[in-house]
């Protein structure tokens, strides 16, 4: 998600001018997840997490649907929220929502009214523990040191995830309504009445074009 670019297109990711990849970490091939992010979430670089000690990494609040389907890149998918993951990557705060789509065969034994992400154990073995080894390996080859975690890398339940997800939705409400120093981002939209950034359908159409 370009977030420096107008309407935020998605596009592939570049750093420092080279395409950029997600390598492959023994035994897996890329992601083991459908990876992606919540819309009209924001963390913020500007506050610092109480609980990670550490400020926000600029982006929306990224995804792993855990789903037996394959998404397509751009595809909006409704999910259950079962849980959450706190990385600390390159100390900066950078929550993992752990859900799975609402259409999955699984998405119906996945769930009780007192829902703990470890009855994912019993579905998909060692699934949460690849999790966690993926996050914190994923950047060795190109150089860097292992990523750490809050809570040890433990898991927490959906409760937990529920509130940072609020959490990064006020903060993104305070983006688009110019009361959050967004510093580069783009916020120009077509949906949020009441934000200095909102423009007209056409003003919008003229962008995509352009």
């Amino acid at each position: 998600i370009a977030t420096e670019e107008p309407l935020n297109p998605i596009k592939q990711d570049i750093k420092k001018g080279k395409l950029r990849y997600v390598p492959n970490i023994f035994p897996h091939k890329g992601y083991i997840w459908n990876y992606g992010a919540l819309p009209q979430t924001w963390e913020d670089p500007n506050h610092t997490d109480k609980i990670t000690g550490c400020c926000g990494d600029n982006d929306p609040i990224d995804v792993c649907e855990i789903g037996s389907k394959i998404r397509s890149s751009g595809e909006i998918v409704q999910v259950k929220v079962l849980g959450v993951l706190a990385l600390v990557d390159e100390g900066e705060t950078d929550w993992k929502i752990i859900a799975i789509s609402v259409d999955d065969p699984e998405a119906q034994e996945i769930h009780s009214k007192y829902f703990n992400i470890f009855l994912l154990q019993k579905h998909k073995p060692g699934y949460l523990e690849a999790t966690v080894d993926w996050f914190k390996l994923y950047k060795i080859p190109d150089g860097k040191p292992e990523n750490q975690f809050a809570f040890n890398g433990e898991f927490k339940d959906k409760d937990f995830a529920v509130e940072v997800i609020k959490s990064t939705h006020e903060y993104w409400k305070a983006l688009l309504h110019k009361k959050a120093d967004g510093g580069t981002i783009k916020c120009t939209n077509v949906l949020v009445s009441g934000s200095p950034f909102c423009c007209s359908e056409e003003d919008a159409r003229s962008i995509v074009q352009s």
